[in-house]
């Protein structure tokens, strides 16, 4: 199994999705350099399983990327990950649940049930692409310098305001995220 990961451009314009020949429907709001690759701990897939009960295979919350052993959750805005021997990726910020997602799930309340746990899994920017292979290590390669992990964001675009502002005096969100703020 290895798929080819690259820089899609921009969100209206471009490829849509970091992984090459993915498919990106509502690319309004969805994929392009910001939101390239889309990572969820298969560790956070078994509790959703545990809890909901139901099987949930990798992919199953639309992610393209399903790692093992990483703590997508823990990385803070800007990390950069290294997958196998060719690809680096940097955390952009979290992924907020839409309609779309609430449909695929197909329960009640979905979103809001999602939203309070915070444990969104992280999109990701290709800075080098290359290819990646199922059982590839992810590494954390480079942190920056500050303390704004993604579930911090994520309250911040859920409208916590204390999350918002200490987001926004870090000052870490790449530009086109800060509007949506």
């Amino acid at each position: 199994d290895a798929a080819e990961l690259g820089a899609p451009g921009p969100k209206r314009a471009g490829h849509g999705s970091g992984l090459v020949d993915d498919f990106i429907g509502e690319r309004r709001h969805h994929g392009g350099d910001l939101q390239a690759v889309y990572a969820f701990a298969r560790e956070e897939l078994d509790s959703w399983e545990r809890r909901l009960g139901v099987e949930l295979a990798s992919g199953s919350f639309g992610e393209n990327l399903t790692t093992l052993g990483l703590d997508v959750d823990g990385s803070l805005v800007g990390d950069r990950w290294a997958i196998g021997d060719q690809v680096v990726l940097e955390v952009t910020g979290p992924r907020i649940p839409c309609a779309t997602f609430a449909a695929r799930m197909g329960i009640r309340g979905w979103v809001k049930t999602f939203a309070a746990e915070a444990r969104s899994g992280a999109y990701l920017a290709v800075v080098t692409g290359g290819e990646v292979r199922s059982g590839d290590e992810v590494s954390i390669v480079s942190r920056p310098g500050h303390d704004v992990d993604v579930p911090t964001t994520f309250r911040a675009f859920m409208g916590d305001l204390e999350a918002a502002e200490h987001v926004l005096a870090v000052g870490c969100l790449p530009e086109d995220e800060l509007a949506a703020l």
